[in-house]
């Protein structure tokens, strides 16, 4: 089934008043980290972890890379996981240190390789690592998540579901603007939790007339 990802972008656009860019957080750094705690928790508990971070005073990528584990844990705790994150967290500080926590340094190095560094941290697989790509350092590469898959599943995307699938239709199928990338995943997050959920409430959905459940 062919599917025109671009009208389903405007139907959205025109439905949620989301901010340009989609992706909260104050500086890139704290968008970074913050594309890594929301791994297996919501975006509530993330904000918490983050403003306990900020209120220690410590959102900058050297202070956090010195202090202690069992402090970080305390700051982070209700993102949840908080043990096995502060790892995480850890391994990719240690990375970002390799680039002196310069976001400019990083930048030199193109979307792939990037990319491929990113997936040999421990702890970052390819939707964080996506994440941060796109929203931390502005490269085009397109976030997947469940919310996609059980968007365009329903309305009848017929490809392999896999990430590496999805992501290579997606990137192939919209223009390389860096804005609608970001807007793009934003919106098919904010439809899914108030539409297109588990159980979808289908009766007011703006996308119902293109989709496969209501045929």
């Amino acid at each position: 089934m062919s599917i025109d990802l671009m009208e389903i972008y405007n139907k959205l656009l025109k439905l949620y008043d989301i901010p340009e860019g989609w992706w909260p957080g104050d500086t890139k750094f704290e968008i970074m980290i913050g594309a890594l705690l929301t791994q297996n928790t919501n975006w509530n508990n993330v904000k918490k972890s983050l403003d306990n971070i900020k209120s220690a005073n410590l959102m900058n990528p050297e202070k956090l890379y010195i202090i202690p584990d069992e402090r970080l844990e305390i700051l982070i705790r209700p993102s949840g996981f908080y043990k096995v994150k502060v790892q995480y967290l850890k391994n990719l500080l240690k990375w970002f240190k390799e680039y002196k926590f310069s976001f400019e340094k990083v930048n030199v190095k193109s979307k792939n390789e990037l990319r491929s560094e990113l997936l040999e941290i421990k702890g970052i697989g390819k939707e964080t690592a996506d994440s941060i790509l796109l929203y931390a350092f502005d490269k085009l590469s397109f976030v997947i998540d469940a919310y996609t898959k059980r968007i365009f599943s329903r309305i009848g995307l017929n490809i392999k579901n896999t990430y590496d699938e999805y992501k290579k239709y997606f990137e192939k199928n919209i223009p390389q603007d860096l804005i609608i990338y970001k807007n793009f995943h934003g919106l098919i997050v904010e439809h899914s939790k108030k539409f297109c959920k588990k159980k979808p409430i289908c009766e007011d959905c703006k996308l119902k007339k293109l989709c496969n459940r209501n045929l």
